[in-house]
């Protein structure tokens, strides 16, 4: 398997994933339109014809037949003309197993910040190191270029939904302010982002005393189907600060870039250098940008990134 940058001609394949995602997954709609204007972004932001301000790089693991099997992204600042919202609790009040019991506080606080994210698997392609391949891609993808990111990274994971497709956040919380059902509000983040998200959610911060406990507990839950995720952005270096967010109160966690675990450790390798078997290798031209696995310890023919 190989990771590479995202074309407009992987959109039947992109859509085809975005079908499998399940309720919640908004960075990945099943939306031709807006996954069509998502890989003309890519491929323009990979030849650097975007603003550096505007650019999102879309990652496809393919398969030795060419086939799509996962997706990933990095966004180079969220926010733009619109802000980027979440809630913030009070981490004091996270301890123990009691749900939570503080504020929820509007905030801005991811605003120009860098982001990882979109990250999914096909059902049949996970395991067997794919998901770490096409995580770590996205941090390789950093180290070489850093200075088209900002200082912060964040990402941001689903939040907790039962068995049955519910999602307790959204029902207790978040339907209040928007008067909708979660199929139709997530589809308007999915296709609005932000900007719908700032006129249907909290101006000011609120106490979450009268809401049920398992709707409490649910806050800073991540989804069943994302702990794996998590764990591997924890092995990164990523850290919960309280930031939720305000559709489905999953966590929003962070680390400065260059503290990044592959971001730090990647290294230049010349012509004729040795790599190690199970290493990332990375073309360093951002124009064909491609992320490798080492079957075998080999040396480098040309220059490489290597993590």
């Amino acid at each position: 398997m190989r990771v590479r940058a995202g074309e407009p001609r992987d959109l039947d394949g992109l859509l085809s994933l975005a079908a499998l995602t399940g309720p919640g997954f908004t960075s990945l709609p099943e939306c031709r339109r807006t996954l069509g204007d998502r890989l003309v972004l890519s491929r323009e932001s990979f030849a650097g014809r975007i603003d550096l301000a505007d650019a999102r790089y879309t990652l496809i693991l393919e398969d030795a037949d060419g086939l799509i099997a996962g997706v990933a992204a990095v966004i180079a600042a969220v926010g733009g003309d619109h802000p980027h919202l979440s809630y913030r609790v009070d981490a004091s009040d996270m301890t123990g197993a009691a749900p939570y019991h503080g504020a929820l506080t509007p905030v801005a606080a991811c605003q120009g910040w860098s982001e990882v994210g979109s990250l999914f698997l096909h059902p049949a392609r996970r395991g067997g190191g794919a998901g770490a391949l096409l995580s770590r891609a996205r941090y390789l993808l950093i180290a070489l270029a850093p200075d088209l990111f900002a200082d912060t990274v964040m990402a941001e994971l689903r939040g907790y939904f039962t068995d049955d497709g519910n999602c307790p956040f959204y029902d207790g919380v978040a339907r209040d302010f928007s008067g909708m059902s979660f199929a139709q509000a997530d589809a308007l983040v999915s296709v609005q982002g932000h900007r719908w998200l700032a006129g249907h959610s909290a101006a000011q911060p609120f106490g979450t005393g009268h809401i049920p406990p398992c709707v409490r507990s649910s806050i800073g839950r991540v989804h069943p189907h994302g702990e794996a995720a998590r764990a591997m952005l924890e092995r990164e270096g990523f850290i919960w600060t309280g930031l939720v967010d305000r559709l489905d109160g999953g966590p929003t966690v962070v680390c400065p870039r260059d503290a990044i675990a592959t971001v730090r450790d990647a290294r230049a390798i010349p012509v004729g250098g040795a790599i190690t078997a199970g290493a990332l290798m990375a073309r360093p031209d951002l124009r064909d940008f491609r992320v490798e696995r080492a079957a075998a310890d080999t040396t480098a023919h040309r220059m490489l990134l290597v993590a």
